[in-house]
Order: structure tokens, then C-alpha cells, then sequence
């Protein structure tokens, strides 16, 4: 078991590298799929022993590695998970089985290209959540733009190039910002650590007017970088494309993982390293969360793609994370006599709360939105069109997957008993009370959500009666010929099972993920309180 803990996260980090070698040299199709399916379970059971090896009683890091790695850069190889990053590498550890096996069945073109890029892909989203070093954070962070822009590119749709690029370039440019904040950290810290350098706290030993000033552009390089990827409002406007355009798995992850690698450097970076900028830049956080959430439901309603639709309700979605985030900031301040304002027990509870609530959202939003991905991958499979006009009576002819999306759309809506209500109950329980008046304008968006959910998918999709002039030609998942819609195969439904139960499962116990987010939370706020 020792040997277990001092290798777990190398394991998981090095075996899909160690994947992606081995799929190079097959020329077999059937081998590189089921050999990948095989390959991606071992990080997915050892991300299961993470979840049980986490000693609560001492909390903090655990499964630590941290060795020299570039000496002349002072830049160490230093590995290490907490109760932030444990669920997270699960969410990316069982979306990454389930795209390779949902890929396995639809994906026939250059398939060792593929998979190899999606092996790659799981280890560079693996490193990002493990990497206690500036300089290893970086490395994975941009590894991870290569394998999705090909995904995208080669395996997208008819506009893939556009899309692609478009995905590139923006978060280059937010790369470029962080890595211009993480040498100005390393300069005022003389490490790359990101632990130390949060205790070494930059900047702070100068005259408060510098302090501020210098704190701010790091802050605001940070902001650049991750609010890209989050993507929050008004950074958003690659995400549509990439959604729409990417293969059906790359969806997936893209908005499973990508878009909480972002969410992930604010609570890991951010607020512990720059805990007075962020707290000085607050409300920016808070409105641009509450926007996203009401901008990205409206926007829904008046799709016409289903994709795309999906693809907005990611917008709308990570705007509760940031709107969490945002208000957690808000609480990091000083009272007017000068005292730090998470010192009242009443604020540090509010300020965990909004924080439980962001990282709830991030992985319950992983769960749900894979599904919703899935489901429009599996009915576009068959009618090859996304156009919601195309639609209409497909309950009766498609029971299994009607069901499925039912739950799926509900648990997006934030239906009680489902995983999303509680991310946004735990996120306005913070946020009104720090925030009240952008808490109050953000729940617009969950009567909005209720709208796109209901009307514009459920009804437009499924109900009434069934228009065979609509759409005239439909094939099986195998793409042979066929009268109508065809229900989910056996393959699909085991690709969806996991992620329905998990919603139930969540949506009943959210306890399971719950004290892990909630202890990484209040460690956090201590920590912060700590420096201020």
C-alpha cells in the first residue's frame, strides 16, 4: 500500500502517455479501440483509490511527489492532489473511459490518429489538476490545446478549420497572459512552487500603492488565462464554434474537463497567491458570472441547433462557478475598523458555501453536460442534422432516449433530487449573502434555463406527434438505411448509464464529492484569513 501511495499519481499521469506510444505501433483498428478502452480504466480505478486513500483527519496534500527536474530553471517535478483536485481527476478519469468507448463505435477515420490524440489528451487534463509547479503547470496546460485543436480540425465537423483555429488562438492569448503573471510571481517569489509561492504571498512587501498595482496585472494576466478557458462572458465566443464543430467525445470533454481546467487555476492560483487583488477585483468577477448565467440561458432560447444550444448552456452553467468564486473573493476584503472579514464565522460560512458551491457546479456540470453531449452525438448519428425544426414526436418512436435526455435535461435545469440543484443552491446560499443584488439578477437565468430546457429541447424534440415529412432520411448508428429513428443501441446505453446514475446518486447523497470540496474550501478561506 505504501508503494501505492508514493506511485498512484505518476501512474495515472504517465500511463496514457505510455497508451499513446503503444497505439502508434498498431495498425489494427479492433486493437487500438478495445486496447485503449483496457488502457483507460487503470486511471479511472486508481482515481477510485484516491477517493479512499485521502486521509481527512490530516487533510491537505497527500500522494505528494516532488523531485528536481530542470535545476537551472529552479523548477521541480511536484505532483500532489488535495480535496479540490481528487474529484476532479475522477470526473476526467471516467469521461475519458467513456469517450473512448463511445468513440470506439462511431469513430472509423484514421483511428490510431485518434485515439492517440485522446490518450494525450487525458494525461495533459491529469497534470494540470496534479501540478504543484508553475513551470509543469504550464507545460501540461498547453499540451492540452494541441491534442483538441487536431480533434476538432481532423474529426470536426464542415466548418472544423474555422472552429479549430478560432479554439486555438483565443486561448493562446490567454496562455500568453499567464505566463507573463507566472515569471512576474516567479521574479517577486524566487520560486516556481505554487504552494510556496502562495505563502510567500508576491508583491506584498512593497508600498501598498505598488503592491496593488503589481498584484492587479499578475492577477489580471492569471484572469486572462483561465476565464478563456472557463470561458467566462465575454471570453466565450470560441466555445460555440468548438462545441458545434468538434466530434461528439471531444464535446465531451471539452466541456467535462477543458472548460474547469480554467475554474480549477482561480481556486488553485488565484485566490490563495493574490487573495487582496482578487478581493480589490471582486464584483468584475461577480458580474461577469452573473451575466454569463442570464446571457447564456437567453442566448439558448433562441437557438436552432441543438448543439449549439448545448454548447450556450455551458456559458450560462460555468457562470454559477464563477459567480462563487467571484462572491468567495468578495469575502477575502476588510471591514471598515480594518478587520479581515472572514474572521466573522458568519462570512467565512457564506464564503465556503459560494466556493462549495463553484466546485460543485464544475463537476455535477462535467456529469450533466457530458450526457447532454452524448445524446445529441447519438440522435445526430441517425438524422445527421441538429436542426430542432427537424424534430418533433420523438418520444414514442425513441422511448429509451427520451428517458435519457429527460433526466439529463432536468438535472441541467437544476431539478431537486437531481445533481445540478445542488451546485446552484449551495452557490446562491453564498452568494446571497455576500452579493445579493448580482445573486439575485444571476437567478433569472435558472427560470430562463427551465425555458430552453423544456420548450426549446423536450417539446421541439419529443413531444407531440411524430412528422415523418420533417425529416425523410434516417440511418442506424452504423449508418445503414433506415424508416425512422432508430432507439439507442446497447453500446450507447452503457455510455450513458454511469452518468444518469451518477446525476441520482448526487442528486440524493452529494455528500460523496461534497466533503472533499468543502474541506478544500475551508483550507482555503483559513489560509487566506492567514495572510491578509
Amino acid at each position: 500500500m505504501e508503494f501505492l501511495n508514493d506511485w498512484v499519481l505518476p501512474i495515472i499521469l504517465i500511463w496514457p502517455a505510455l497508451a499513446a506510444v503503444l497505439v502508434m505501433f498498431s495498425n489494427n483498428d479492433n486493437v487500438i479501440k478495445w486496447g485503449s478502452i483496457l488502457a483507460s480504466l487503470l486511471p479511472l480505478g486508481l482515481s477510485i483509490y484516491l477517493f479512499y486513500g485521502y486521509d481527512f483527519d490530516v487533510g491537505g496534500l497527500a500522494f505528494d511527489v516532488n523531485v528536481p527536474w530542470i535545476e537551472s530553471l529552479n523548477a521541480n517535478f511536484h505532483i500532489g492532489v488535495d480535496g479540490l483536485s481528487i474529484p476532479l481527476i475522477f470526473l476526467t478519469a471516467l469521461l475519458s473511459t467513456l469517450s473512448i468507448y463511445y468513440s470506439a463505435g462511431t469513430i472509423n477515420t484514421r483511428v490510431k490518429e485518434y485515439f492517440v490524440m485522446f490518450h494525450l489528451l487525458a494525461m495533459s487534463m491529469f497534470g494540470v489538476f496534479m501540478a504543484l509547479d508553475y513551470v509543469l503547470f504550464y507545460l501540461f496546460w498547453e499540451i492540452s490545446l494541441v491534442p483538441m485543436y487536431l480533434l476538432i480540425g481532423i474529426w470536426g465537423g464542415a466548418n472544423r478549420g474555422y472552429a479549430s483555429i478560432k479554439f486555438f488562438i483565443y486561448t493562446l492569448v490567454g496562455s500568453v497572459a499567464m505566463l507573463l503573471a507566472i515569471l512576474g510571481t516567479y521574479y517577486a517569489t524566487g520560486t516556481f512552487d505554487i504552494i510556496e509561492a502562495a505563502k510567500a504571498q508576491p508583491f506584498m512587501d512593497l508600498p501598498a500603492s505598488d503592491a496593488l498595482m503589481l498584484s492587479s496585472l499578475a492577477f489580471w494576466g492569471f484572469f486572462l488565462g483561465f476565464a478563456f478557458k472557463v470561458p467566462s462572458f465575454p471570453f466565450h465566443t470560441w466555445l460555440p464554434d468548438a462545441h458545434t464543430e468538434a466530434p461528439t467525445a471531444g464535446s465531451v470533454i471539452l466541456a467535462g474537463v477543458l472548460l474547469k481546467l480554467g475554474a480549477y487555476g482561480f481556486l488553485r492560483i488565484v485566490l490563495p497567491t493574490f487573495p487582496s487583488a482578487s478581493n480589490y477585483w471582486a464584483m468584475w468577477i461577480v458580474a461577469l458570472g452573473a451575466i454569463a448565467i442570464v446571457y447564456g440561458a437567453f442566448v439558448c432560447v433562441a437557438q436552432s441547433d441543438l448543439k449549439r444550444l448545448i454548447a450556450y448552456s455551458s456559458v450560462s452553467h460555468m457562470g454559477y462557478v464563477m459567480l462563487g468564486i467571484g462572491a468567495a473573493a468578495y469575502a477575502m476584503g476588510h471591514t471598515e475598523s480594518g478587520e479581515v472579514m472572514l474572521s466573522d464565522p458568519a462570512v467565512m460560512d457564506s464564503a465556503a458555501m459560494a466556493i462549495n458551491g463553484a466546485t460543485l457546479q464544475m463537476f455535477n456540470h462535467g456529469i450533466i453536460t457530458g450526457a447532454l453531449f452524448f445524446l445529441v452525438g447519438i440522435v445526430y448519428e441517425r438524422a445527421h442534422t441538429r436542426d430542432l425544426s427537424k424534430f418533433g414526436g420523438l418520444a414514442t418512436k425513441t422511448p429509451y432516449f427520451y428517458g435519457m435526455m429527460l433526466v439529463a435535461g432536468f438535472a441541467s435545469l437544476g431539478l431537486p433530487g437531481l445533481a445540478g440543484f445542488w451546485a446552484e443552491f449551495f452557490t446562491f446560499r453564498g452568494a446571497f449573502d455576500l452579493v445579493p443584488l448580482w445573486a439575485a439578477f444571476g437567478a433569472i437565468g435558472i427560470v430562463v434555463t427551465a425555458v430552453y430546457i423544456l420548450w426549446r429541447i423536450l417539446q421541439n424534440v419529443f413531444l407531440g406527434e411524430y412528422d415523418p415529412s420533417k425529416l425523410e432520411h434516417w440511418t442506424t448508428v452504423d449508418g445503414a438505411h433506415a424508416d425512422g429513428p432508430t432507439d439507442m443501441t446497447a453500446f450507447e446505453k452503457i455510455t450513458l448509464w454511469p452518468l444518469i446514475i451518477g446525476m441520482f446518486i448526487l442528486g440524493i447523497y452529494p455528500t460523496l464529492v461534497l466533503n472533499f470540496f468543502n474541506r478544500s474550501a475551508v483550507e482555503l478561506l483559513e489560509f487566506v484569513q492567514s495572510v491578509l
